[in-house]
């Protein structure tokens, strides 16, 4: 694989080596949540409403200009 390489120029923006603490938390968010609202008597929130991607630490993608050799390895 050592002449593998990117055909479009795009890296990850990260402030963090992995995004399983902020699923995990939001998982348990989620299910507390479930929990409440039935012993309430209430109808629970989607689950999309919760483990927003971009309100993770790892937060996307970014298209670089002028990528180095280095940048389009794979």
């Amino acid at each position: 694989m050592s002449r593998s390489r990117k055909r479009t120029p795009v890296v990850g923006i990260t402030t963090a080596p992995s995004d399983k603490p902020y699923k995990v938390a939001e998982h348990r968010r989620e299910r507390r949540s479930a929990k409440v609202s039935i012993g309430n008597g209430a109808e629970p929130e989607h689950p999309k409403a919760f483990g927003d991607p971009w309100r993770g630490e790892k937060d996307g993608k970014a298209y670089l200009d002028n990528p180095s050799a280095g940048d389009m390895r794979k």
